[in-house]
């Protein structure tokens, strides 16, 4: 949705990397108004088109993508794309409807594209986990390709978001990542109880001073079921959305341990 950051410039070269020099690379950006609820930062989320358009530059993209809302929607438009299981929990219970803009758009931008493969960041999982099944259930001509989290150097997830943050809010975003990462130790050392595994993550992010936790959970990566313990053959992925000052951030990292 624009507002590149480094985290998108990893996509963009990993995107170049996959097409090789026969191939062609393509950036989308458009702030999809589909994905918004009433309530959220439509009208002030980040617009440096000028800015975004020098980055595409640096990094060798040949098509930049940027339609406008009426360009992509038309003033009667009533077909919906929704997904219905993946997205039910997580970020889809507090921001009804997103996953059916997210959704909705992706399709119609592999539609006009027609890319062979579309990177993804991790960050968001439950988006990339949604897009992935979407592609699989309508049997999209479309590879997904997921790319890692890319990270400030004291752990905060890259988010065109984190521009809302204050200095003192900032200093305060990087103990989300922290808290993770205790967790993800916790399993290491052999904590086998996801129950003890999440109130351990939701205490870490409740010390947060003015820290706000939509919620943290311990899923399947793949169907975003809550997990009760981990099995040799079960991929785990602990999930969390916090506000902070009024900025909802979100991370995720993997779980592994001791299978019993």
């Amino acid at each position: 949705m624009g507002a590149l950051h480094k985290g998108h410039s990893a996509l963009i070269r990993r995107a170049r990397r996959l097409a090789g020099s026969k191939g062609s690379v393509v950036v989308s950006i458009f702030v999809n108004p589909t994905q918004f609820g009433p309530r959220e930062d439509l009208s002030k989320y980040p617009r440096p088109f000028s800015q975004d358009r020098k980055i595409c530059h640096r990094e060798g993209v040949d098509l930049l993508f940027h339609p406008t809302p009426s360009e992509m929607y038309a003033a009667d438009a009533s077909v919906v794309v929704n997904e219905s299981i993946l997205s039910a929990g997580l970020c889809g219970a507090s921001r009804p409807g997103h996953f059916a803009g997210v959704c909705t758009v992706v399709t119609m931008l592999f539609q006009i594209v027609r890319p062979t493969i579309a990177v993804f960041g991790e960050k968001d999982w439950q988006q990339l986990a949604v897009i992935r099944r979407m592609v699989r259930d309508l049997k999209m001509p479309v590879k997904i390709i997921a790319h890692p989290t890319v990270r400030e150097a004291d752990g905060l997830a890259l988010s065109s978001r984190n521009h809302y943050l204050t200095p003192e809010t900032r200093a305060l975003a990087s103990r989300i990542h922290a808290a993770l990462i205790a967790t993800v130790m916790e399993a290491e050392a052999g904590e086998i109880s996801m129950a003890g595994l999440r109130r351990g993550l939701l205490k870490d992010l409740a010390a947060i001073p003015g820290a706000v936790v939509d919620y943290a959970a311990i899923v399947d990566a793949e169907t975003l079921e809550p997990l009760k313990k981990f099995g040799r053959a079960v991929k785990a992925r602990a999930l969390v959305a916090v506000k902070l000052g009024g900025v909802r951030l979100i991370d995720n990292v993997t779980l592994s341990g001791v299978s019993k």
